[in-house]
């Protein structure tokens, strides 16, 4: 059975979005690039919701004589990996993207037991608030980049909900940014 992670990158302050709407604090020098590569090698589906897959389809529609190698190497990566949009106002979406069939726990959980290989990647604070809501996360992973936005789009839902991790892996880098991941215990 597959793993369901969350993993965006995080303000100092636990912001995914300053208040501008603006996360170019949070572009990837060339050491963060090749560890989110590796990153994504590890997914087999991923899930998103619309902000972040609008965001995303910079990738597909990009000049790749514009990009340097690695970043043609993630845009192949990324756009050849399967992806699930949950819009409610998207009629449809190209690529390797298909809109959601269900509501998330029924997408999730049939995702989760599809057979293949890779986790269930899910991206966009509200869509991640709403599966954590659901107990649906199985590991947060976040890059915290060393920047105080001040508000914006949290990383984490604002909830009464308490949820125990346990920390698995830590990884500074020299830009300042650390990588954590964490389980949930049930």
């Amino acid at each position: 059975m597959r793993k369901v992670t969350y993993e965006m990158s995080m303000s100092l302050d636990g912001y995914v979005v300053g208040p501008d709407g603006s996360f170019d604090w949070g572009d990837p020098d060339e050491e963060i690039f090749g560890f989110f590569m590796d990153q994504l090698r590890s997914v087999g589906v991923h899930v998103l919701g619309r902000n972040l897959h609008e965001a995303m389809l910079y990738w597909e529609t990009v000049d790749r004589e514009t990009l340097d190698a690695p970043q043609r190497a993630w845009a192949d990566m990324w756009n050849a990996l399967p992806k699930v949009v949950f819009s409610s106002t998207l009629s449809e979406v190209h690529g390797a993207a298909r809109l959601a069939q269900g509501d998330l726990r029924t997408e999730i959980e049939r995702l989760r037991a599809e057979p293949g290989p890779g986790d269930v990647a899910i991206g966009g604070a509200t869509l991640a608030a709403e599966a954590a809501a659901l107990d649906l996360i199985d590991e947060y992973q976040i890059r915290i980049c060393p920047v105080l936005v001040g508000g914006g789009l949290p990383y984490f839902a604002h909830d009464d909900k308490h949820v125990d991790l346990e920390l698995i892996e830590t990884r500074p880098f020299a830009s300042g940014s650390v990588f954590l991941r964490y389980c949930v215990r049930r």
